[in-house]
């Protein structure tokens, strides 16, 4: 299946699916009736940006009727593809050395994956080392139960913004690891009703596309291998290669129930990725 996050995304195109699903059977209705109105996420009049969103670089670009979106020529470049994958046991481990330290209340897989992909992402690039530098991660935050009224589970259309979390060099290769988790987690918690609507006004007054250092995007919750078809389940679901760089999904790992990332880099770069991933499994 492709998708296009103008349509919808992860859980609009599971909506989607299980529809489809649906009719494989025999006189069954659809599995929910899909909530399209996107009227509900327009910004206000006037639009009144709160928030300084660093998330989005500023275009610059002229909006309204009769405006084009932006266009870009993205260098392509050869990439080397790979799955990082880390078991139920150390996810586990991990997250018992981080709650030894840290006062996070609920330490999530997703924080603790991303924050290990930050790590071993900040240093791969042609980059000179420089301990004050900051680095962005990016996560892709669904919005749906955080604005007022919450969204319905059915709404199918994009209703995902991204977040960006910063931090040193210095503190990202030296620092404690459970800092960085922290900074996922608490950073999650702007997203707020107001943040939701600031950033839609924001995109009414000047277009912007998502700017960071890297995006982690997660597949943990989708349940696309959940949805059932006349025939039975799908045997598993993950993401297929696509090639960007800058991006990095996760998901369930079809073996152990752990997690996979789907990383892809040019060679010289995945060379530095994967060292500075088994390094820290050696360093636990």
């Amino acid at each position: 299946m492709s998708t296009n996050h103008i349509l919808f995304d992860g859980i609009g195109a599971k909506v989607f699916i299980e529809n489809l699903a649906s009719q494989s059977f025999e006189n069954k209705p659809l599995a929910s009736v899909p909530y399209i109105d996107r009227r509900i996420l327009a910004a206000r009049s006037p639009p009144h940006v709160s928030f300084p969103h660093p998330e989005f670089l500023k275009l610059d670009l002229p909006v309204g009727p009769g405006s084009n979106p932006p266009v870009f020529d993205c260098s392509v470049e050869k990439l080397d593809f790979k799955i990082f994958k880390l078991t139920t046991t150390q996810i586990s481990q991990i997250k018992d050395n981080i709650s030894k330290s840290s006062k996070i209340a609920k330490i999530s897989t997703f924080a603790v994956v991303a924050a290990l992909i930050w790590r071993c992402k900040a240093f791969s690039g042609n980059i000179e080392y420089n301990k004050d530098r900051v680095s962005t991660l990016l996560n892709v935050i669904d919005i749906r139960p955080r604005v007022n009224p919450q969204l319905p589970s059915s709404y199918s259309a994009n209703a995902v913004l991204p977040l960006g979390v910063s931090e040193t060099c210095e503190e990202i290769k030296n620092g404690p690891f459970s800092k960085l988790v922290e900074i996922i987690t608490e950073g999650a918690k702007e997203i707020t009703h107001e943040y939701v609507k600031s950033a839609f006004d924001l995109l009414e007054l000047n277009r912007g596309i998502p700017h960071g250092d890297y995006m982690v995007s997660s597949w943990l919750r989708l349940g696309f291998d959940e949805v059932e078809y006349a025939w039975g389940k799908p045997m598993y679901s993950c993401p297929v290669v696509n090639h960007r760089k800058d991006i990095c999904w996760v998901f369930r790992d079809a073996v152990d129930g752990g997690v996979g990332a789907m990383v892809a880099l040019p060679a010289h770069e995945m060379d530095i990725f994967e060292a500075a991933f088994h390094d820290f499994f050696a360093s636990i």
